[in-house]
């Protein structure tokens, strides 16, 4: 799988070789791609080989001392050389009007890297009909738990990816997969609809799908509560967030305000808080591969090899996540977060997996410190205004806590709404144990598609609900 690379690899290295003796950088990611998707509902079923990444592609980027320039092309050979070189020549001499970068090469210390996520059962190896039979038998297994469920759909997507980056003094290889499932299930009752919507993912392959049918009773079960649920009264409450609502609030409501591509075109408000509280001293929130989901990678688009990135500790905004131009313009270290939606695209500082740190407390002490608030559950979008710090999430489940305990009634849909620094340093317990998902994609602006997981532990904070 994905050997065409080996076979182009050397005409690369011959590539680099001559762009390096035309300019002070030089380097080329080769991509190539698997992709798939499936799914099955009361509609039917679908098959789709299309989707985020591109397929087989190539980005050279080169540097002169002042400016950069990038050429993408689908197709190469040896004999492509001299023309490549010509462009990128013509590209940079074109640029004008640009303030040279202070620090006109990025790092460039020698490295060699050749990594592989495991895979315990590979979607190609069990081929489309297998995969779409067990969708339809977890989907039957899901309709006869209750006759008001009309429709259960559930998708199931993977990609598995090759890349190589080469520079003067790097050789870079790593092959990821990755498999995510979503399960939809619709209930009725007289002209009344519910839905609730499970994501489940993986670094791996088709073996989330055990996880997926083991969870159908608890979907099932959520979506008919959702049948009895009332509007929220609007108000700022004492909230206990599931894991899954602390990596919404992880993602949205600092993530993207430290991306600091942002901070290069003064567009976020966290640019000026490094080294202040931003947060209570019991959050710790970091970004990286240091922990696996489907986000990690072991170099990113740009050849920077990837880590661990603490931004904010205990409470103190440290440092953003950085791309390689980002960082030469701010005069800081790239944090391997340089990532491109596809070869044909811009690299942007983008999150990979992105979580808070765990504290000390059991879920059922934070319900037990609560006179009156809510458990929030199931969050399904959320959008962060990195300029002013504002935050908008939708969460479809909260759970009445009152004196201390569940009441068993449940209100729907939440709007989550708050100024950042505010909600995080509100947040007065961390619990025990961890969870990240990396079911979905972020984008930058509305475009530039990437895969990015998040999480954390139950959490403890005051959050204006409505």
């Amino acid at each position: 799988m994905f050997s065409s690379l080996d076979t182009v690899k050397p005409a690369l290295q011959k590539l680099v070789s001559a762009l390096s003796a035309h300019f002070s950088y030089a380097s080329v990611l080769a991509v190539e791609d698997s992709w798939r998707r499936w799914s099955v509902s009361r509609s039917g079923i679908s098959l789709s080989a299309s989707g985020f990444g591109g397929g087989t592609g190539f980005v050279v980027r080169v540097f002169d001392g002042a400016g950069c320039a990038e050429y993408s092309f689908n197709e190469f050979c040896q004999e492509d050389i001299p023309c490549i070189v010509a462009v990128l020549t013509q590209r940079l001499a074109t640029l004008g009007g640009f303030e040279p970068l202070p620090t006109p090469i990025p790092a460039d210390e020698p490295a060699q890297l050749k990594r592989s996520t495991a895979c315990k059962v590979d979607p190609r190896d069990l081929g489309d009909e297998a995969i779409l039979g067990q969708l339809r038998a977890i989907r039957e297994k899901a309709l006869a738990v209750d006759g008001r469920l009309l429709d259960a759909s559930l998708g199931m997507a993977y990609r598995s990816c090759r890349k190589i980056f080469l520079s003067p003094h790097r050789n870079l290889d790593q092959t990821l997969t990755w498999t995510t499932c979503g399960l939809v299930m619709l209930a009725a009752r007289g002209q009344e609809l519910k839905s609730s919507y499970r994501p489940f993912s993986a670094l791996g392959g088709a073996e989330v799908l055990d996880q997926v049918e083991a969870t159908v009773p608890e979907v099932a079960a959520q979506t008919l509560e959702l049948l009895d649920s009332q509007p929220i009264p609007p108000g700022e409450y004492e909230c206990v967030c599931d894991p899954d609502v602390t990596g919404m609030i992880v993602h949205e409501a600092f993530g993207h305000g430290v991306e600091m591509d942002m901070f290069v075109k003064d567009r976020a408000l966290g640019r000026s808080y490094v080294g202040e509280y931003v947060a209570s001293p019991l959050v710790t929130m970091h970004d990286g591969s240091a922990v696996e989901e489907a986000a990690t990678m072991f170099f990113d688009d740009e050849g920077v090899l990837t880590g661990d990135t603490v931004v904010i500790d205990k409470g103190v905004l440290k440092t953003g996540m950085c791309d390689a131009l980002s960082a030469a313009r701010l005069g800081v270290k790239p944090t391997g977060n340089g990532r491109r939606e596809s070869y044909e695209r811009k690299a942007y500082t983008r999150m990979t997996n992105t979580y808070f740190e765990p504290g000390t407390h059991s879920v059922e002490e934070m319900i037990a410190s609560i006179q009156y608030g809510f458990l929030l559950q199931q969050p399904s979008s959320g959008m962060e205004d990195p300029k002013n710090w504002g935050i908008q999430c939708m969460v479809d489940v909260a759970r009445e806590i009152k004196d201390g305990k569940l009441t068993g009634k449940i209100f729907s849909p939440i709007v989550l709404t708050g100024y950042v620094p505010d909600l995080l340093k509100s947040v007065s317990m961390m619990g025990r144990d961890m969870k990240l998902s990396g079911s979905g994609f972020c984008g930058k602006g509305y475009k530039e598609w990437v895969k990015v997981s998040d999480g954390g532990p139950y959490m403890k904070a005051k959050i204006r609900l409505g």
